[in-house]
């Protein structure tokens, strides 16, 4: 089993949080004006979001024969989510480029976001 760790610390003196994730950090924060955000960073449903569409990007490249297929330079994922009253109520994906459809079949069966999300998991301590 694999574990993967996350942390976010907040930034003094500002309304916003670096999160950090073995050796890489962004900035996550609120839209301007909503609980003293700045728009300055990621808010947690657009991080949902781009995980989901980043985790399916991966596994193009996982699951395609070549991974340096120049094809696969073309393929955009677009992901929505949708909230209603805070609450994630849906998600949708479309794949833009030259996607081969098998390519995207198998990189769906195998993206591990995508799944949790599709299953739901533990969350302890929360």
């Amino acid at each position: 089993m694999t574990t993967i760790s996350a942390t976010t610390r907040p930034v003094a003196g500002t309304a916003t949080a670096i999160g950090s994730c073995g050796g890489h950090s962004l900035v996550v924060d609120r839209p301007e004006g909503a609980a003293g955000g700045t728009g300055t960073g990621f808010n947690g449903g657009q991080l949902l979001a781009l995980a989901l569409a980043g985790c399916l990007a991966n596994d193009l490249r996982y699951v395609a024969d070549d991974p340096h297929d120049p094809r696969l330079d073309t393929v955009e994922v677009h992901v929505d989510v949708e909230v209603e009253d805070g609450t994630v109520t849906g998600a949708r994906v479309r794949f833009g480029g030259e996607a081969d459809p098998d390519v995207v079949a198998a990189a769906v069966r195998r993206s591990t976001v995508l799944a949790a999300l599709r299953t739901g998991f533990a969350v302890d301590g929360a």
